[in-house]
């Protein structure tokens, strides 16, 4: 079982280092921060798309993360 785990950790780990790595940035260094500021003021929406389903593929693959790192160390006990 601990072995299982131990698979499923590592495969999740990697999807989870890919999927964050995909992700685009919210800002280019100093002209996004002054560009990203006003059209956030001004209310321009950046697109949905991929970064939508990329974020919440980021949120389920944190969320199970964390529970196969407890079930890793609770059946390594």
């Amino acid at each position: 079982m601990h072995a299982l785990f131990v698979t499923l950790l590592v495969i999740v780990s990697i999807a989870l280092i890919l999927v964050v790595l995909l992700q685009s940035g919210k800002s280019a260094g100093l002209s996004g921060a002054i560009s990203g500021g006003a059209e956030q003021l001004f209310g321009k929406q950046k697109a949905r798309g991929i970064d939508l389903y990329l974020h919440r593929t980021t949120i389920v693959l944190s969320v199970l993360f964390f529970i196969l790192t407890v079930l890793v160390t609770y059946f390594k006990l």
